[in-house]
């Protein structure tokens, strides 16, 4: 029969087949629409950030002189200035405070009637009351004699830190002392011990300072017999004399065997011949305002030695001092008499700035 369509074998069966596709195929298809329109989604943001920041470029470009105005050079200029005169006053503080000036107080002149002539601090320890009692009853007034000679512009306080176990009944009978004879300068910061004895000086100084405007301040050791009045007269006499570093000068040799006594420690420092420098000798000690401010402006960085008269001597070898050496303030004994009636007549001193010849 002609015109009929035949089919072959094969066509029947991939006609029977139905059309297959395998799972794989289509989820890495899922996974590449996701991966592109992430990319898409980035790349669009990117662009919008990038349109954003550019804008903001231009605005600024806008708004920002392209060149200084006169104010702007004048703003330069002024911080220059300013930088200028901040070096300037940092000199200036620097040179006050050589000069013994306090910080955010700067000392003014005053009349000789507005403020003392001295004070006068006398040593003492826990374990020195009858000593004490026996100052009060010869060279150093008492109650109203004491208010008395305040009046005349001289203060005499005994000088005594705290005990090493603060509270104690060394420091309560102290405090009790005190409030009957009201003749103390407790020094709170100090720990009254002989292994801090070189450093009482600085909070004496320090101390007494702030509490006092005096001319003088003086040092005493509590084994003198202190003639009052001969000091007195000897102050008066300086009265208006800045840099004053008066006592008995004297130099010696410095000990460096360990174990003997007057060892000093840092013995290294003083040189080949192991000497001391000049310095007034410990006995009596005077400072002039200045220097007494100068010791409370830097007693932080201050270095102390052995020997509270060698640390003071070492502290005015750096600063304007003048040096005056009394032999009235030298002692030949161990009972010392400064200032007797028999020493009076007899005046030998030496004056030089910065240094004894």
């Amino acid at each position: 029969m002609e015109g009929l369509p035949t089919t072959t074998k094969s066509e029947r069966r991939w006609r029977s087949k139905p059309l297959q596709t395998s799972k794989p195929s289509i989820l890495m298809a899922f996974f590449s629409c996701v991966a592109w329109l992430y990319v898409a989604g980035r790349l669009w943001q990117d662009a919008e950030n990038r349109t954003v920041l550019a804008n903001l470029l231009k605005k600024n470009l806008g708004q920002r002189p392209k060149v200084l105005s006169v104010e702007d050079k004048l703003a330069v200029l002024g911080c220059k200035d300013l930088e200028r005169r901040i070096v300037e006053a940092e000199m200036d503080l620097t040179l006050a405070k050589s000069q013994g000036y306090l910080k955010n107080h700067l000392q003014q002149k005053v009349s000789s009637s507005g403020q003392l002539l001295a004070v006068i601090g006398v040593y003492t320890g826990f374990g020195s009351h009858l000593n004490r009692n026996m100052f009060r009853g010869s060279w150093m007034p008492k109650g109203d004699a004491l208010r008395k000679l305040e009046e005349r512009g001289v203060v005499i306080r005994f000088v005594i830190g705290r005990s090493p176990n603060q509270g104690d009944s060394l420091d309560r009978n102290i405090d009790k002392e005190s409030r009957s004879t009201k003749d103390f300068l407790i020094l709170e910061g100090h720990e009254e011990a002989q292994e801090e004895l070189t450093k009482k000086v600085k909070f004496f100084f320090s101390t007494a300072v702030q509490n006092w405007d005096a001319e003088f301040y003086v040092k005493v050791d509590d084994n003198i017999n202190l003639d009052l009045e001969g000091l007195i007269g000897l102050l008066e006499h300086r009265r208006a004399q800045d840099g004053a570093y008066i006592g008995c000068m004297k130099s010696g040799d410095v000990i460096s065997e360990e174990g003997k006594a007057w060892y000093e420690p840092d013995w290294w420092k003083f040189g080949d011949q192991k000497s001391y420098f000049r310095h007034a000798g410990s006995s009596l000690i005077i400072l002039s305002k200045n220097l007494a401010q100068y010791i409370n402006i830097n007693s932080a960085s201050l270095k102390t030695y052995a020997h509270d008269d060698v640390s003071v001597g070492s502290w005015m070898m750096g600063i304007q001092a003048t040096y005056i050496d009394d032999n009235r303030l030298c002692c030949g004994s161990i009972r010392q008499d400064v200032f007797g009636s028999s020493s009076l007549k007899e005046n030998t001193k030496i004056e030089s700035k910065d240094t004894l010849h």
